[in-house]
């Protein structure tokens, strides 16, 4: 199999429930309402963890960190993605770039993104500027529109270890 840089995509989408802290990318973001989960719910790393796994082959994050097993229960997601960076670089592989879309109506996610691109980046140990972080909103349409849950995409490119 080549060893050249490879590409892996992810998604993950929850719905919003009350009485729930809200984590994305990292960040605990003041809200009215947080993400249904078993760990913190954190559709953005979830997505990011997805792509990471696809690019390596590896599998999946519901292959990793199961939701049904209790060492997972509320469990931050940066751990997760540590433990994801683990996975590629004991396989020979480490992050090269990394692009997610948070997709929300509510709220508003601007101030958060450098906070969360920081996040992540010192979690991976990449360099400044392997992370892009974004958000949009879908006008009203679905149900992150109509603020019922918040989803995120993820793309993902590796290299090998020189």
């Amino acid at each position: 199999m080549s060893k050249g840089v490879r590409v892996g995509v992810g998604y993950d989408a929850h719905r919003l429930v009350p009485d729930r802290a809200l984590v994305l990318g990292g960040v605990t973001i003041p809200s009215e309402k947080g993400l249904a989960g078993h760990s913190d719910g954190d559709v953005a790393v979830h997505a990011m963890i997805d792509a990471l796994l696809g690019a390596a082959g590896l599998g999946d994050i519901g292959t990793h960190f199961p939701a049904g097993e209790s060492r997972y229960e509320g469990v931050n997601s940066l751990r997760l993605l540590s433990e994801t960076r683990d996975m590629l670089s004991a396989n020979g592989w480490r992050v090269h770039n990394l692009d997610a879309t948070i997709v929300a109506e509510i709220p508003k996610l601007a101030p958060y993104i450098e906070q969360m691109r920081q996040a992540i980046e010192e979690c991976l140990g990449t360099g400044p500027g392997a992370v892009s972080i974004k958000a949009t909103t879908t006008d009203g349409l679905g149900f992150t529109g109509k603020g019922e849950g918040i989803a995120a995409h993820a793309v993902a490119t590796i290299e090998p270890i020189q």
